[in-house]
């Protein structure tokens, strides 16, 4: 399988790695909006392209891992790129994929091509274990916690605004209520109360600080429903205690049947949020190629992805390994 990045921050850095590790994946090149030349800890046996020259290479890219961020480049690339070629988006603006769904399924359609939308690991694998609970679970709650951590699409956010040179934004969770829900409880939880923001920037030497927080604080579907923290930092203050990536949560499922409690849990802890999301999309491609090859097309999430195609193993191997 052939495949392509588009973008290349941290996200696709760690698809530089990800396709290492997987022996049927071969990366061709990757495509950026900024200048090659200007692009520092370069890949040594990688090409990198303008993007300008993407729509050449389309007969020799079999997946397009499109890995921009979601607050302004996906919901305008990916329905743009289905209409050429194969994708796989990590788009994860929770409230806004059904609009985005719909953008991009009418543009794979129109061009003849496949698209999986939302590959991560929330959305994305935290999606298909809420499925998994809830079906096993149907009379039950579910609640899913995340952090502490860096949210990529939170972050990219921020950096997005006028006077923000660079930014993290960190989510953590509301304990009390961890434990409360872990304990088998099933509190009506607003999401305020599930989790915090706390956000590090550091903003250009005129900037209007206190504009910088009214718009990061009143932002709709990342920070507006939230207690919302934003410290001002130096860049070295940046560089020496927010270099890390780092991310992960929970999704707790509990429900009863006849007299007895049941809790579901599916955690993830990660050391990186970006490369363990590389990982994600790289396995999301194998799935297109797949599907793609079967006469699929339009657009698909983790949720319409059969499990077995995800997995480089045979049908054969997955059933005596796994099963």
């Amino acid at each position: 399988m052939r495949i392509a990045i588009f973008g290349f921050g941290n996200l696709g850095r760690g698809v530089v790695e990800a396709a290492k590790q997987n022996p049927d994946v071969r990366l061709i090149g990757i495509f950026s909006r900024r200048d090659p030349e200007k692009i520092g800890a370069k890949p040594v046996d990688i090409p990198i392209y303008p993007a300008t020259l993407l729509e050449r290479a389309k007969h020799d890219i079999d997946v397009l891992l499109l890995c921009g961020g979601s607050a302004v480049d996906l919901p305008e690339q990916t329905p743009t790129l289905a209409r050429d070629f194969n994708v796989v988006d990590s788009f994860d603006t929770h409230a806004k994929i059904p609009t985005h769904f719909r953008a991009v399924d009418a543009a794979a359609r129109a061009g003849g091509h496949l698209a999986l939308i939302s590959a991560g690991w929330d959305p994305g694998l935290f999606s298909l274990a809420r499925l998994y609970a809830a079906a096993a679970l149907p009379q039950g709650k579910s609640y899913t916690f995340w952090g502490r951590g860096v949210s990529e699409g939170h972050s990219d956010a921020v950096r997005r605004l006028p006077g923000v040179l660079d930014a993290r934004a960190y989510t953590l969770p509301n304990e009390a209520a961890l434990d409360a829900v872990r304990g088998g409880e099933t509190p009506q939880l607003t999401a305020g109360q599930m989790h915090r923001r706390v956000c590090f920037v550091i903003a250009a030497p005129n900037a209007d600080r206190g504009e910088i927080v009214r718009r990061i604080r009143e932002m709709p579907a990342y920070f507006a429903d939230y207690d919302t923290e934003v410290n001002f930092v130096t860049e070295t203050e940046m560089a020496r205690d927010h270099a890390a990536l780092p991310h992960g949560g929970s999704v707790i499922r509990s429900g009863r049947r006849g007299v007895h409690r049941h809790t579901v849990e599916f955690s993830l802890r990660l050391g990186s949020n970006p490369e363990f999301t590389a990982g994600v999309l790289v396995a999301c491609a194998r799935a297109v190629h797949r599907m793609r090859a079967r006469g699929e097309v339009g657009c698909r999430t983790l949720l319409d992805v059969a499990p077995a195609d995800l997995s480089p193993q045979s049908a054969d191997e997955l059933r005596r390994t796994l099963l």
